[in-house]
């Protein structure tokens, strides 16, 4: 039994290996190179350490200081109590007529009722600006050739034709203040143009808050130029272009004298509006604006018969107003007519410059007349 056994396993052994080695082998796997070794890297010196950077310095040590308690706030400063208002103090003037005038260099007192005066070197006594012919003052009002008193008020941040003829034209800015329960704006003249043949001169005023008589707020120029004038009472300015025209100080500050020959004459000054007369005609005024503004005096030594503008047709011969002689205020109306597009441009659709006008000149020296203030010229504008 035993060796019938061993006969079985011996046989089993023997399939088992024939069955091997009757199989398919398994494919070799195919050669592949060895990957070359990565050459070792290059020695390279290590980078020497930073030195420590060296530590600020400790303090010196300061002794202990006892505690201070903290100082107490300086109490508010007290408003100024209010100060009614004083009227300038009158100055005195003098005559700058190099001409042969009988007072030339003579002082003269201006009067308490107008501080701001200067020196008719024709008839040797001092005047106020708006008594001599033509004069634009205060807000404004004028009194024509004619005698007659009227209002133009225009209006605020436009630009007006004053005058008009064939070889002269004046335009004006006019800046205000609007009151709402009315139904036109507080105006006054901040600025002129004159043209004139080929040239045009500027005279305006420069805003200002708080007013200071002796700062010099006229701003001038001529044909696009600013004009340098000192402010010493009497200095003089001539053009190199236009030797006839020259530009003098009628005091040292805001305050000149402007001359063409044989064309005109102006007295021109810039003043503020006061706190009282803001008060009195409730003007608005604000501390950021003292509304300083020109005061005029127009003298026109020849004018054509055919001028025109809210001043220069009440030269015209035959003119006749068309203001409400019976009112308290009379108005000239029609403001359109007499606006232009710009201060420098004669384009008001009554101007005349430019024009050849066939007829005689008249010399413009209207007869004086007075106001209800007591003021005496004709072609003037009243103050309130």
């Amino acid at each position: 039994m035993a060796r019938s056994v061993s006969a079985l396993l011996i046989l089993l052994c023997l399939a088992v290996a024939l069955f091997a080695a009757t199989a398919d082998p398994k494919p070799e796997k195919p050669w592949k190179p060895e990957k070359p070794e990565k050459p070792e890297k290059s020695w390279k010196p290590e980078k020497p350490e930073k030195p420590e950077k060296p530590g600020k310095p400790e303090k010196p040590w300061k002794p202990w200081k006892p505690w201070k308690p903290e100082k107490p706030e300086k109490p508010e400063k007290p408003e100024k109590p209010w100060k009614p208002w004083k009227p300038e103090k009158p100055r005195k003037v003098k005559c700058h007529d190099n001409k042969g005038s009988q007072c030339g260099g003579y002082e003269f007192q201006c009067p308490a009722s107008c501080p701001k005066c200067y020196v008719d070197c024709d008839l040797c006594r001092p005047v106020c600006g708006c008594d001599k012919p033509g004069g634009v003052c205060q807000d404004p009002r004028f009194v024509g050739g004619d005698g007659i008193t009227f209002y133009f008020h225009g209006k605020k941040d436009h630009d007006f034709c004053l005058l008009s003829d064939s070889d002269l034209h004046i335009n004006a800015h006019f800046i205000g203040k609007r009151d709402p329960s009315r139904t036109r704006d507080f105006t006054w003249v901040q600025s002129v143009a004159i043209l004139f043949g080929y040239h045009h001169l500027y005279i305006g005023a420069k805003k200002t808050a708080t007013w200071d008589d002796t700062i010099d707020r006229l701003e001038l120029s001529y044909d696009g130029e600013s004009i340098d004038l000192p402010t010493n009472e009497g200095s003089v300015w001539r053009s190199s272009s236009t030797p006839s025209l020259s530009i003098s100080r009628s005091s040292g500050t805001n305050s000149i004298t402007v001359e063409a020959e044989e064309k005109f004459r102006i007295e021109a000054s810039v003043v503020p509006i006061t706190e009282q007369e803001s008060r009195a005609h409730n003007y608005g005024m604000t501390g950021d604006d003292c509304l300083a503004h020109l005061e005029l005096g127009f003298k026109f030594y020849s004018l054509t018969k055919d001028v025109h503008g809210v001043l220069g047709q009440t030269y015209r011969e035959g003119y006749v107003s068309r203001v409400k002689m019976s009112s308290n205020m009379p108005i000239m109306g029609g403001f359109h007519q007499y606006r232009t597009s710009d201060l420098y441009t004669p384009d008001c659709s009554m101007s005349r410059f430019g024009r050849t006008v066939s007829g005689i000149a008249m010399v413009s020296q209207p007869t004086d007349v007075i106001c209800a203030s007591g003021m005496k010229g004709r072609g003037i504008v009243c103050k309130k």
